[in-house]
């Protein structure tokens, strides 16, 4: 059963990202989930918003879209990975972290993807009955961010410690902290206007490089930035800042 809804989830990843939102009947109750180091393991809660039941796969994987639970390789166990929901009831997932033979480090976030594959019921109605049909299984993702223990800093800071740099026709943007900052949008004030394409996360002590698209004029250093980010609790916040020369 796991390799059968593991071969639907690759097979039908395009389709199931194009209608997930539309069809979808099982939810999840986050939209990312922070994995602390201690006591070692999270619940994350679903709901069957449907009146049919479903059958629910979970795994986590560390980045590939086109994972499957037999290669997902993440260092976390999840229980019940496999399960049937009943139309309108909830389950828990455990989340459970397992070390592995390499463990994560200690000095920074890791990221890792959830993925809860969703299978609704064969029609059973007599109309029908002999006739076929196209089924699709949803798949949803999100985020997990393990966070070591006394990790320095507050998280709900890094935004705020992020250096916006201009090099050329590119703005580079480098984290100092060792937290994950997922950035939403960013615009000058000058301009006014949202950057193109900026949907990314900048890693623990790394640089995230985004190319000046849907400017009017190239700003220049010293420029006021405002750029939003999300939060543990996958709100959106605001912070301004400013070009470094």
């Amino acid at each position: 059963m796991r390799r059968l809804i593991g071969t639907a989830c690759a097979v039908m990843a395009t389709l199931c990202l194009c209608t997930a939102a539309a069809h979808a009947n099982v939810v999840i109750g986050n939209t990312r989930v922070v994995f602390p180091a201690q006591p070692g393991e999270v619940t994350v809660r679903l709901s069957n918003k449907g009146d049919h039941p479903a059958l629910v796969e979970a795994w986590i994987d560390r980045g590939n879209p086109e994972s499957t639970p037999d290669n997902a390789s993440a260092p976390f166990l999840i229980t019940p990975p496999l399960f049937r929901m009943e139309p309108l009831k909830d389950q828990n997932l455990r989340i459970i972290y397992t070390a592995g033979s390499q463990p994560l480090p200690t000095d920074r976030e890791s990221v890792f993807w959830l993925n809860v594959l969703e299978v609704p019921p064969k029609p059973n109605d007599p109309q029908s009955a002999g006739r076929n049909y196209l089924q699709f299984a949803i798949r949803s993702r999100l985020k997990l961010f393990y966070r070591p223990a006394n990790l320095p800093g507050d998280p709900t800071k890094a935004p705020d410690h992020l250096v916006f740099a201009l090099h050329g026709t590119t703005l580079d943007v480098r984290n100092p902290t060792p937290y994950y900052v997922t950035i939403g949008s960013i615009s000058f004030a000058a301009d006014g206007k949202p950057l193109d394409g900026v949907d990314g996360m900048v890693a623990p002590l790394g640089e995230l490089h985004l190319p000046l698209k849907g400017l009017a004029k190239a700003p220049a250093a010293g420029a006021a930035i405002t750029f939003v980010t999300i939060n543990d609790y996958g709100a959106a916040d605001t912070h301004t800042s400013v070009v470094t020369p």
